[in-house]
């Protein structure tokens, strides 16, 4: 019988500390009205001096191992997509092992910027389809405020920091049936590179540098690029766009939300948004939703969802699953 990944739990994790847009707005030249009529975000996590990401991936990891009834000794592989490791190298998966204490498998980081998870969750799908492991962990986890420049209010209002994390393992599942990872797609564009990007790098500057983003290029080619993957993930698997239960998109802004919404023409009621809580968290964006509608029940087994995600690349991508 033929092997198909199954997401087993999901976990999530978000620092303690709250930073609002009034918060925002005593420090740099803006407005909760301004933000929120933009971008929809209310309020951002923004991680404690001295916590990580591994740290975020870590307490992320923990919960979703817990939903699965799993322990870290069961885990093959482990994944972090993150585009703020702790260090240049080693990788923060590497952290991240050793704090689960997983004494076997295997790690690593992976970098697409916010579509990291998507990126993530197509890696081990193959690992696990190719019968290489049987589980898999997934993370994403991000600090993004470390790479704001909090003075530029058209990039310092959009991003915080969490990690949201999966458990896949390999199961059979009978001649014909459609159960777990359907399918992944996964592209991107170099020629984009410029529209969003940070300002440094150990190659270039020797310094992490800061968020830099062509807003209104980034929105154009966000609403476009993740309607046509959604397209190319439902084509795959001759289903349409009434058969998603809910649409699982990376946070990234309310307006592209909605615009991506619109043109599948799907009602704002099947899509799960926690952009105006959680803020942009990149990575960690994708997984922090699902665990957060997994978690009040509004993601139930047996649904198909639909995650998607566009990032710095620019890259995109999709996985169509049957929860």
């Amino acid at each position: 019988m033929p092997i198909m990944t199954q997401i087993i739990g999901t976990g999530s994790y978000l620092p303690e500390r709250v930073v609002t847009n009034d918060d925002l707005a005593k420090t740099v030249d803006t407005t909760d009205e301004w933000i929120r009529d933009r971008t929809g975000i209310r309020q951002r996590h923004i991680a404690a001096e001295g916590e990580l990401t591994s740290d975020l991936a870590f307490n992320a990891a923990n919960r979703a191992l817990e939903a699965a009834g799993m322990v870290p000794q069961e885990i093959d592989m482990i994944i972090v997509g993150t585009t703020t490791p702790d260090h240049t190298f080693p990788a923060t998966s590497a952290r991240v092992q050793a704090m689960l204490n997983t004494g076997n498998g295997f790690a690593f980081d992976l970098q697409a910027v916010c579509s990291g998870f998507i990126y993530g969750l197509s890696v081990a799908d193959n690992f696990i389809r190719m019968g290489q492991i049987n589980t898999a962990l997934v993370i994403g986890a991000e600090t993004m405020s470390r790479l704001i420049d909090w003075q530029d209010r058209n990039t310092c209002v959009l991003f915080g920091d969490g990690a949201g994390a999966v458990v896949l393992r390999g199961e059979e599942v009978a001649e014909g049936e459609k159960r777990g990872v359907l399918s992944t797609h996964l592209h991107s564009n170099g020629h984009l590179y410029d529209l969003l990007h940070a300002s440094g790098g150990p190659s270039w500057t020797q310094t992490a540098g800061h968020i830099r983003m062509q807003g209104k290029d980034v929105f154009r080619h966000a609403v476009t690029n993740l309607a046509s993957v959604v397209d190319e993930a439902l084509e795959a698997n001759g289903l349409g766009y009434d058969d998603i239960d809910w649409l699982v998109p990376h946070q990234a802004n309310q307006r592209i939300l909605d615009g991506t919404a619109r043109k599948l023409g799907l009602p704002k009621s099947r899509v799960v948004v926690t952009v105006a809580e959680h803020a942009n968290t990149s990575a960690a964006s994708v997984p922090l939703a699902l665990d957060t509608a997994v978690r009040d029940g509004r993601i139930q087994r047996g649904q198909l969802l639909m995650m998607e995600a566009m990032g710095a690349g620019l890259t995109w991508g999709a996985g169509l699953v049957r929860f």
